[in-house]
């Protein structure tokens, strides 16, 4: 494998590192701490993303993960931009790709914890019978 992919591998597996880089970065050139932390937040979804859908399909053995992941997203998107054009009459496409990008943030972040806990517990679990 080539250092590029090393590297994406490594910042896939943990995500809390580009997240520390972005907002390092970005708070070192802007000097703006809300949009470090958006930026920082915006970057680590893709790897959230990733790693999650990895961590579903080791934790359950199938190769089901990021296609799951994509159809929650655009069910979400489906949910949101319904509600959006019922209650303003017109889909703000900007804001409703930033609130599921964020909100996709959120829940990958709980799911990222989770599965590495059951993967773990489960590694011990297998290990010790």
């Amino acid at each position: 494998m080539s250092a590029v992919q090393n590297t994406l591998v490594f910042l896939s597996l943990l995500p809390i590192f580009p997240f520390l880089i972005v907002y390092g970065v970005g708070l070192w050139i802007t000097k703006d701490k809300k949009r470090s932390l958006l930026a920082a937040i915006d970057v680590t979804t893709l790897f959230l993303i990733f790693s999650v859908a990895a961590l579903f399909n080791i934790v359950f053995g199938t190769k089901f993960g990021i296609y799951l992941i994509i159809l929650l997203l655009l069910i979400t998107m489906g949910l949101i931009g319904g509600a959006q054009n019922r209650l303003k009459g017109g889909v703000n496409w900007r804001r409703l790709i930033r609130a599921v990008w964020r909100m996709t943030f959120v829940g990958s972040s709980i799911a990222y914890l989770l599965f590495t806990f059951i993967g773990i517990f489960s590694y011990i679990f297998n290990y010790m019978s």
